[in-house]
């Protein structure tokens, strides 16, 4: 698979700046497992208020990072092209490294269940090879 582009990505998910916060996708098997990369800038809109002094990316958006790669894998079905993918629930979010401008984030997130609309995923950040974040999350697909 070759990589996808930001331009590739918004042809599969809704998402658009200043939210869409995937970069690219480098690895993917539609529906089971994704691997994306967001570049953290200095110039992204929620360091202006978290923190100035001291800017770090707020966790809750590390999640939705995960989140939209998530969307990505599921949407690249052909059986879900066009639907939208929206978050049910978030278990266990942990946060184990602080996430700051210029750093190369990478998510990955693999599918464990999906039955009636409803799947379960586990998510993970990394930054280099140290983890960032880690959650499981529910999403509907509508």
């Amino acid at each position: 698979m070759k990589e996808m582009s930001r331009k590739d990505i918004e042809n599969i998910i809704p998402h658009r700046d200043p939210f869409l916060l995937i970069d690219k996708i480098v690895e993917v098997e539609p529906g089971k497992r994704i691997k994306a990369v967001k570049y953290v800038r200095q110039e992204e809109y929620y360091f202006k208020g978290h923190f100035p002094s001291n800017p770090i990316m707020p966790g809750v958006l590390i999640v939705e990072t995960i989140a939209q790669a998530g969307a990505v894998s599921v949407l690249m079905l052909p059986e879900n092209k066009g639907k939208l993918v929206l978050f049910a629930g978030i278990d266990k979010a942990r946060f184990r490294r602080v996430v700051k401008p210029g750093d190369e984030m990478t998510v990955e997130v693999e599918m464990e269940s999906f039955k009636r609309n409803i799947g379960r995923a586990k998510g993970r950040a990394m930054v280099g090879n140290d983890i960032a974040c880690t959650a499981d999350i529910m999403f509907a697909l509508g």
